[in-house]
């Protein structure tokens, strides 16, 4: 289970959001991914609103930072992309890479070759674009312009060797410490790592297990999504560059999706309201 919370400045609200992760829900007809947010006053501290999303905004906020990575640091003529993982996320990752980048052609790898059939049919029909099931993830990841990794895998599935110049890798499933998608010496190999927070990503994604194999340091800074967001950073510096940025999920993200939601929720009038 996993609880985050953020307070941002010049935010009125906070969220505590807490989201439970049983992997093996599918297996009986349930999501992997569920929880709630609370959203409370940032003067106060009095409770504001209970969203009982379901997971709904995490999972959109995930999407969303996969689709600002791919803005800020993927190539501008960036067209093919490789999604790893079959499931909701893998769908909502290359639905918002096609809003921020010229997307043609989408392959989608998954453990189960059947998982991975059924999402690219149903992507291929909502986005226009083509989109492939494969059971051959060196060559998907090998002739994509950026690779997105959606798995709670504990192995890596995505090795160094696949990786060519140019390319994005967005890591977006190592979000504990047991969970480990893209091989350690892939961190090594890109011209730019960038991480969404790096004392996080030290404790819990792929630059956790590059530092325990000793590829990466935990000496060294790393530039953080907010430093290229916010110009900060350069980011990338050619189309040649092979650029690995690792993404746990961050409170912040949280609190400013819970905000939106609470605010769209009261323009619209929906809702029902409660006293405690």
């Amino acid at each position: 289970v996993d609880v985050k919370t953020a307070y941002v400045p010049g935010v009125d609200s906070f969220a505590i959001k807490m989201s439970g992760g049983f992997f093996d829900n599918p297996k009986i007809g349930l999501p992997s991914l569920g929880g709630l947010m609370v959203l409370f006053s940032s003067k106060t501290g009095v409770l504001e609103a209970l969203l009982l999303d379901n997971g709904y905004l995490t999972d959109i906020r995930t999407a969303a930072a996969g689709a600002v990575v791919a803005k800020n640091l993927a190539r501008d003529n960036a067209s093919a992309v490789t999604i790893i993982g079959g499931g909701l996320q893998a769908r909502l990752q290359l639905e918002a890479m096609c809003l921020v980048r010229p997307v043609k052609t989408a392959k989608i790898w998954a453990r189960n070759i059947e998982q991975a059939k059924t999402a690219a049919q149903e992507l291929a029909e909502r986005l226009t674009i083509e989109v492939t099931a494969t059971s051959d993830a060196a060559a998907a990841v090998g002739s994509a312009d950026i690779v997105v990794t959606t798995t709670p895998a504990t192995q890596p599935l995505v090795k160094c060797d696949w990786l060519r110049p140019g390319q994005l890798v967005i890591a977006m499933g190592s979000d504990n410490t047991h969970k480990n998608e893209v091989e350690a010496a892939a961190l090594g190999k890109a011209d730019l790592f960038v991480c969404d927070r790096q004392s996080q990503c030290e404790r819990l994604g792929e630059l956790h297990h590059a530092i325990e194999a000793g590829v990466m340091s935990a000496q060294s800074d790393y530039p953080e999504l907010g430093q290229i967001v916010s110009g900060v950073h350069p980011g990338r510096s050619s189309d040649g560059q092979l650029i690995v940025c690792d993404l746990t999920g961050t409170g912040v993200q949280d609190t400013a999706i819970a905000t939106l939601a609470f605010a769209r929720c009261l323009d619209a009038g929906a809702g029902q309201d409660f006293d405690s």
